[in-house]
């Protein structure tokens, strides 16, 4: 943190917008209990707060450094000492595993309630846009400041890895890449195919003896099959741009494939012994796809 002051250069933050800030601690000392009151609900709207705030004591603690901070925000003196201190409340959030969408987000609470309340102070349009500049300039240096300790992380990891490490990680990195394009492509063969085997089905309904109701059921399972390998395109696209991907569509997609061997043996009176393996597996695949469901509504709970 010997770079504050060029972090300070950079964010363009002036003695001017110092004092502006330390004129509005009394203020924001006074509503603190209030901020502190809608920050807890907003933080534990987050679903994995207990996680962090495990007990009462934990609580009790976290509530008055987080009110001690809130009203720091606003002391006017932006030095080493005060940027040291952000740095370490960083170190204590990386060491608890905390993650930074959880940081970043309650800066946004934080934004949002401090503009809230000096709104209607200003009659001056330019003394209060003035205002709004320094508020959004602290905030956002805490925000550096706090998630600079993450940064620091990681990039100590890499560059603690032999040059061997490292090639390896990038070439594994960007094998990935090509794996994931590829399986992409792939995908959209299958989606291709899977129009194919819905419009084939279809010409066999209408012209070919095939009996109706046999070719019914055919062309909703072909539908089935179609509707499955869309949802398994749209989660690789959600998985390249950066989301985890589900399993669950790998095994929505399976299933659908099988219900469609059910639908065409289910009018086949020598077809028992098979519909009724199938029917296992299907159950099969229906815990399993409801044990995904259940752990990622876990997870994010």
């Amino acid at each position: 943190m010997n770079d504050y002051k060029n972090l300070k250069e950079h964010y363009r933050f002036t003695p001017e917008e110092e004092e502006i800030l330390k004129s509005l601690q009394p203020k924001m000392a006074a509503v603190a209990d209030i901020f502190m009151n809608e920050f807890y609900d907003y933080i534990w709207g987050f679903g994995k707060t207990a996680q962090f705030l495990k007990n009462k004591e934990i609580i009790e603690n976290h509530r008055k450094k987080i009110k001690e901070w809130f009203i720091h925000l606003f002391n006017g003196k932006y030095d080493l000492q005060y940027f040291l201190y952000l740095y370490k409340i960083g170190e204590v959030h990386m060491k608890i595993g905390l993650p930074t969408h959880y940081v970043n987000s309650a800066f946004t609470f934080v934004r949002t309630f401090v503009l809230k309340h000096i709104e209607d102070d200003y009659a001056n349009k330019k003394e209060h846009i003035k205002v709004i500049n320094a508020i959004e300039k602290i905030i956002d240096m805490n925000l550096d400041s706090l998630t600079s300790s993450y940064r620091e992380e990681e990039l100590g990891r890499f560059l603690s890895l032999s040059k061997i490490e490292k090639k390896m990680l990038t070439g594994l990195k960007e094998f990935n890449s090509y794996i994931n394009y590829f399986l992409a492509g792939a995908l959209a063969i299958v989606a291709f195919f899977a129009i194919g085997l819905f419009l084939y089905d279809i010409y066999l309904l209408f012209f070919t003896d095939m009996k109706i109701e046999e070719g019914i059921l055919t062309v909703l399972g072909s539908l089935l099959v179609l509707w499955a390998t869309i949802e398994l395109i749209h989660e690789e696209i959600n998985h390249l741009q950066g989301k985890g991907f589900a399993i669950g569509a790998f095994i929505m997609l399976a299933m659908a494939a099988l219900i469609r061997k059910v639908l065409i043996y289910s009018l086949s009176s020598e077809k028992g012994q098979e519909l009724l393996t199938i029917g296992g597996v299907i159950v099969g695949l229906a815990i399993a796809y409801w044990l995904v469901g259940a752990k990622k509504k876990q997870l994010r709970y």
